[in-house]
């Protein structure tokens, strides 16, 4: 992304930076890192640039291609010009943590951060790598030598300890209203479980349950067993069905009836169903709800299903179409259709018009193995699951056969 790997943030303030035609935008004037609820290294955002009319604005990192000694340029593309605030989650290097106290934890001593090194990943973000600190000595403050440290070793404020303070949990809820509930899930896993158990229950049904879906499984356990068993019922019923039914599966026989009990009878139906199957196989990996039509339904209503903004990319790649009933299990199974397809033909047109009828379906029995080969053999990201009496039970997602594909604990290791 950038020729430099490593760059010192005090070295860039005052920088000029450069469209890619050479045009002078401005001057840099900080970096914007997010703020992190646990010992991993803060992600930087972007860089806060001031403009010859003196406006500051933000720039995205990933809209930086080159920081240079002498200059900062930016990609094609076109620049937001609305003036920069700072968000909640959101710490200034500059402004924030140079001249900062911290601690060195290795060695318990008070320092100064004098300096702050971020550096580039393989996946084109930018994180805190090092920070450069001064110790005090003695109880008068006397300076130190400058210590390069790894940002593991030093606690700074702002970015760090949120997870023990007293405000706490208002904190994070603010923190979290931005983030991406697989992003909240990372950070409630490094929480300490009284924190992360107040944060469980300031979340709204909705919002938990799309942060329960990202946990690993153990977490899961953890949050739902905290939880009075009404709740945990209703937070069972905002998941997807398919993500409910793999942590019910987790739990003791009694448990699990209990929680389906308190279910409403139609949002109970479709776990059940799934638990009847093994969860490695088409028919436990799959989920009920995808997108089914009628035969005489117009591509445009198909479009505008697909528009759902609730869906998935890859449950959104496809729509199903089967006689009435259209809840699963349907009737009779007539064929998918693909959205690339759907976006060809006018969207006056039927639906049943664009079916591909000769994709072979997936059977519910299927193991993981089988559905794996299918995905690859079809170059498909959604597929069908069908019975023995043409009827579509579900379908089953690409992200679905990674969750079972990858390492146990996946979720909680981060590769840089």
């Amino acid at each position: 992304m950038a020729t430099t790997t490593k760059v010192f943030v005090a070295q860039l303030a005052g920088l000029p930076v450069f469209g890619p035609d050479g045009e002078s935008i401005g001057k840099l004037r900080d970096v914007v890192v997010a703020l992190r609820v646990d010992r991993l290294a803060p992600r930087v955002l972007g860089v806060v640039v001031e403009m010859a009319t003196r406006r500051r604005i933000f720039v995205p990192m990933l809209r930086v291609t080159s920081i240079e000694p002498t200059a900062v340029t930016l990609a094609t593309g076109s620049v937001n010009l609305r003036h920069f605030h700072k968000r909640p989650n959101e710490v200034l290097v500059i402004g924030q943590l140079l001249d900062a106290r911290a601690a060195v934890e290795s060695t318990g001593t008070e320092a100064i951060v004098m300096d702050v090194a971020i550096e580039p990943t393989r996946t084109r973000d930018w994180i805190v790598c090092r920070v450069a600190v001064r110790n005090r000595i003695g109880r008068l403050g006397r300076r130190g030598p400058v210590q390069v440290l790894p940002w593991e070793e030093v606690r700074a404020p702002g970015l760090t300890e949120l997870a023990q303070t007293p405000q706490g949990a208002h904190r994070l809820l603010a923190l979290f209203d931005g983030m991406r509930a697989t992003d909240v899930a990372a950070a409630l896993h490094e929480l300490p479980a009284k924190r992360r158990y107040e944060v469980a229950d300031a979340l709204d049904d909705e919002r938990l349950a799309d942060v329960l879906q990202e946990l690993h499984e153990d977490d899961q356990k953890d949050v739902l067993s905290h939880l009075e068993d009404e709740r945990a019922a209703d937070v069972l019923e905002a998941m997807d069905p398919d993500d409910a039914a793999d942590l019910l599966a987790e739990l003791s026989e009694m448990d699990k009836n209990r929680l389906l009990e308190l279910m409403e009878p139609a949002e109970s139906a479709p776990v059940r169903r799934l638990l009847a199957y093994p969860t490695d196989s088409a028919g436990g990996l799959m989920t009920p709800e995808p997108i089914v039509l009628t035969p005489d339904a117009s591509i445009a209503e198909a479009l505008a299903r697909v528009r759902n903004p609730d869906l998935t990319p890859a449950l959104a790649s496809m729509v199903f179409v089967c006689r009435p009933p259209t809840d699963t299990p349907t009737g009779k199974y007539l064929g998918c259709a693909h959205i690339q397809r759907l976006l060809r033909e006018p969207p006056s047109d039927l639906v049943a018009g664009a079916l591909d009828t000769e994709l072979a379906s997936l059977h519910p029995d299927d193991s993981l193995t089988q559905v794996t080969k299918y995905f690859a053999a079809y170059n498909l990201v959604c597929a069908p699951v069908v019975d023995e009496q043409h009827h579509l039970l579900g379908a089953v997602t690409v992200d679905d056969i990674l969750d079972h594909l990858l390492p146990e604990g996946w979720r909680e290791t981060t590769d840089a």
